[in-house]
């Protein structure tokens, strides 16, 4: 598995950066706007970039052939663009060109992202990819853990410095992908097959409702995560580098978890694991509501962050699972297209109810987006547990 270990360093730069970027750059907008709500909207106005152009760029990507591979061509573009305007964020000047900055690093992201994330099911047979996933997905989680624990630290020396080492980190990442993952050939019959992949042929009642559940639960994270830090500052009186800290706690149980989720989903099914770390995140976030203690906080952030993997580790190989091998480009697309969508949709949402009736709204609501994930995934057709594939896929 030692390159499945090596691709991961892909997901640990992009968890890196968007968990550098939805810490401070809330706190960098505060300077200029005082409503929730409008701070929540401009967190988003990236996403409606990548709604369009990540679900467009895994359905180029399962089309393309070249020397390089498929997905790598996007990365050889994608990465330095997102290393040198995420560098560039912290030194804004004015609220146009922060945001300026803020939408030319997102889309130059979105360029790299559905592509870096459908590498792993490339070069992993499907009996292994549940794994896999937990193996990438832990470095990724180490990558917020770096950004929220050591990004703090440097965000208090200098708030350019967390976004600097983001970029220099991406760069090295991309040297080491380039270097380490060679693509599997696709035959010609396979690239008459990819061809053949239409978008609206992957939307079967299995995947309607699996994506709907992803759309619900990405609802709940997506405003907790952008909105913590003014929840923390705002409601709970904390420092920004406390509140930011504190997150540290959800990404670090993560981590840990991430290959035990992987494992459990593997020998258990993932619709299972997940059902399971729908209610136990929907319980941590009502409790949240009565914590005033920043120790207690912390501890149910840790349990927040073991049912979050649970979610997360095994609901990408189950929406690569229902579609055919030609179509993964286009699937890990879809699944950007719904977890993008309510990037959009989340943090202004979230926000205009904590003006509204209050900062504990943020969990209200959140929780509320938990209970409709989990009513989908009933409506969701038992799965079983992985079992070996006759797909093969290079050794690892």
């Amino acid at each position: 598995m030692k390159k499945t270990w090596l691709l991961g360093l892909g997901f640990f730069s992009i968890s890196l950066t968007w968990a550098l970027y939805n810490a401070f750059v809330p706190l960098f907008l505060d300077d200029y706007l005082n409503k929730a709500a409008l701070i929540g909207f401009m967190m988003t106005i990236d996403n409606y970039l990548a709604l369009f152009i990540q679900p467009w760029i895994g359905y180029r990507s399962d089309k393309t052939h070249t020397r390089y591979g498929r997905r790598m061509p996007y990365l050889l573009i994608g990465m330095p663009l997102a290393a040198v305007f995420v560098t560039l964020i912290p030194w804004y000047n004015s609220l146009i060109m922060l945001v300026v900055f803020m939408v030319l690093m997102n889309l130059s992201m979105s360029l790299f992202r559905s592509p870096t994330v459908a590498l792993m099911p490339d070069i992993t047979a499907e009996s292994k990819r549940t794994k896999a996933n937990g193996i990438i997905n832990f470095m990724g989680g180490l990558g917020s853990v770096l950004a929220f624990g050591v990004g703090s630290t440097l965000y208090g020396i200098g708030s350019y410095l967390p976004f600097l080492g983001a970029g220099i980190i991406m760069l090295l990442t991309l040297v080491v992908l380039k270097l380490v993952i060679r693509e599997p050939v696709a035959s010609s019959q396979g690239a008459g097959e990819q061809s053949a992949v239409r978008i609206k042929d992957q939307l079967d009642r299995t995947t309607v409702f699996i994506l709907l559940a992803i759309f619900f639960w990405f609802v709940a994270y997506q405003g907790v995560e952008a909105l913590f830090t003014l929840y923390g500052t705002k409601y709970l009186e904390m420092s920004d580098k406390d509140a930011s800290f504190s997150l540290t706690f959800f990404s670090l149980a993560f981590l840990i978890f991430a290959l035990p989720s992987g494992w459990l989903g593997a020998k258990f099914g993932k619709k299972s694991v997940i059902m399971v770390g729908v209610l136990g995140l929907f319980i941590i976030f009502g409790s949240i509501l009565f914590v005033h203690s920043i120790l207690l906080l912390r501890i149910l952030l840790i349990a927040g962050g073991i049912f979050w993997a649970c979610i997360n580790i095994n609901s990408y190989p189950w929406v690569v699972a229902t579609g055919r091998e030609q179509s993964i480009g286009t699937r890990t697309g879809l699944y950007y297209l719904v977890s993008s969508l309510a990037a959009i949709i989340s943090p202004p949402l979230l926000g205009w109810m904590m003006d509204l009736f209050g900062y504990p709204m943020l969990f209200i609501t959140a929780s509320a987006g938990l209970v409709l994930a989990f009513l989908c995934l009933l409506a969701v057709r038992g799965e079983q547990p992985d079992t070996p594939s006759g797909i093969q896929a290079p050794s690892l």
